[in-house]
C-alpha cells in the first residue's frame, strides 16, 4: 500500500456513516451483508449509501459480489492488513519484523 491509498482510506473513513459501515460490515464478518440491509440498520437512504459504498470501495476498504440485483458488501481484510502494515513498517526504531505479532494479531487473517 502506498501513501496515496492510505490517503484514500482514512478519507474514506472520515466521514461518519462510511465509518459505521465499515465498522458493521467488520462485525458482519464473512457473509457481510446486502447494501439494502447496510442502510436499514444505519437508517440511511439508499441513494445516500450507495454513494458511501462507493467511497470505501474505490479505498480499498470493501469488496462487494452482485447476487442476482442485489450487492453484497464484505470489508476487505487485505486493504486493513495493507493500511495497517503501512502504519507500522517502520515501527520498533526501524525493524518492523519486531512488530509482526502485534500487526499479526491486530489485523486477523481473515479470508473472505
Amino acid at each position: 500500500m502506498d501513501t496515496k491509498d492510505v490517503l484514500a482510506a482514512f478519507a474514506a473513513l472520515s466521514q461518519e456513516t462510511r465509518l459505521e459501515v465499515f465498522r458493521l460490515l467488520v462485525k458482519a464478518g464473512e457473509e457481510g451483508l446486502l447494501s439494502g440491509e447496510i442502510g436499514e440498520r444505519l437508517q440511511v437512504r439508499q441513494n445516500t449509501m450507495s454513494a458511501n459504498l462507493s467511497v470505501l470501495l474505490n479505498a480499498g476498504l470493501l469488496r462487494n459480489r452482485r447476487e442476482g440485483r442485489s450487492v453484497r458488501y464484505f470489508a476487505d481484510y487485505d486493504g486493513v492488513r495493507g493500511l495497517l502494515g503501512y502504519l507500522m513498517e517502520d515501527c520498533c526504531g526501524g525493524k518492523p519484523e519486531l512488530c509482526r505479532p502485534a500487526i499479526d494479531q491486530i489485523a486477523c487473517d481473515v479470508r473472505l
